[in-house]
């Protein structure tokens, strides 16, 4: 029986695509192992949002290179979402020769077959990926994913140029998948998606995520519901009420504002303001009972001054969020903003943030 050692860098989607890769790993004959010395397979699942996490990924690939000098037959395999850029694959397949195949997202219908032909296996027929049953790292909490890819083409984001155009699970399979969990016992169930809140616009029968997250809620069972990720622009009054009016649905609402700056907004390409930010943010508020408000926000996007970051510590206050996730501007080539003039010190940047922090900890305090 030959063994595998899966690692996930990133985000929930990519830890529910790694379930997915031990699922058909698992109904191969492989057996898992908790370290790399162990494998006679590793696969790195990666992720491409931030470059200091590319960087961290890149240093984990070459630590391999000592590995596979001792074990010649060890096979690496390098998928996800950092593999998606040219730049970064070629940059793997140059000075990583040790490894043995580089992949993107869409690999989930070639690995089997690739897995058979470097390991000799016999267990493959032609429905083999349509009867894979997902290996979940835990007996009570589990990701679903809703869409896979996103339109949205925030400037500052990758995510649509390696994950790609937005596309909408059917209903019936989803709500199939989340009443099984809840027969096997699982208490916590998460919806995943790059935006959540656009789900349908590709499906033939019209149906909204507020639609979807009704027929989820009146499952029997006893179950939490989440969702993730929210996009502003897509949050509805219809989607408050769904919301207020369920009995599973969760009362944190994640909605990421990124600045509180209209100019900085539209730089990055958010198509929402301020001001409908702030209204369907008190419409929530009015609404549900028990909301605990949580948000991203990027610190020093080009373009932005003190006066603007200013605007972010004003909606900060007013809003007073539960958590905040909080990042300094990263350029990503191959985003619009990479292309960006960016006048600002890191220096000016890490004072704002910190003034960010300071706030942000004030408000959780009170």
């Amino acid at each position: 029986m030959y063994k595998v050692f899966v690692r996930t860098f990133g985000c929930q989607q990519n830890v529910s695509d790694s379930e997915k890769i031990k699922g058909m790993l698992e109904k191969l004959g492989f057996k898992f192992v908790s370290a790399e010395k162990e494998a006679d397979l590793i696969i790195f699942n990666t992720c491409a949002v931030r470059e200091h996490a590319q960087n961290r990924i890149l240093g984990n690939i070459g630590i391999l290179k000592k590995l596979k000098k001792e074990k010649p037959n060890l096979k690496i395999i390098i998928c996800g979402c950092m593999s998606e850029q040219n730049y970064i694959k070629d940059q793997i397949k140059q000075s990583c020769v040790f490894v043995d195949l580089v992949l993107g997202v869409n690999y989930f219908k070639i690995l089997p077959k690739i897995l058979c032909n470097m390991f000799n296996l016999n267990n493959l027929n032609e429905d083999f990926c349509k009867h894979i049953v997902t290996r979940r790292d835990d007996n009570t909490k589990a990701w679903v994913s809703i869409t896979n890819g996103c339109d949205n083409f925030c400037s500052y984001c990758i995510v649509p140029y390696v994950r790609g155009r937005e596309k909408s699970k059917n209903s019936e399979d989803i709500v199939a998948e989340v009443e099984g969990l809840i027969k096997k016992g699982y208490k916590e169930i998460t919806l995943l998606g790059q935006n959540v809140n656009s789900y349908g616009k590709n499906l033939l029968n019209k149906i909204d995520f507020s639609d979807l997250l009704v027929k989820l809620d009146n499952l029997k069972g006893e179950f939490n519901l989440n969702f993730m990720t929210s996009h502003p622009k897509d949050a509805t009054k219809k989607l408050i009420n769904t919301i207020a009016d369920s009995k599973h649905i969760s009362r944190t609402l994640h909605l990421p504002f990124q600045s509180g700056n209209n100019e900085i907004l539209f730089k990055m390409n958010r198509n929402y303001t301020r001001e409908s930010y702030l209204e369907i943010v008190n419409y929530a508020k009015i609404k549900i009972k028990n909301l605990k408000l949580t948000s991203d926000v990027i610190v020093g996007f080009p373009g932005e001054t003190y006066e603007k970051f200013l605007d972010t510590l004003s909606l900060v206050r007013k809003v007073k969020f539960k958590k905040l996730f909080t990042f300094i501007f990263s350029p990503r080539k191959g985003t619009k903003a990479f292309e960006f003039e960016d006048k600002i010190t890191y220096e000016e940047k890490s004072k704002w943030f910190s003034e960010l922090l300071r706030v942000q900890s004030e408000i959780r305090n009170l």
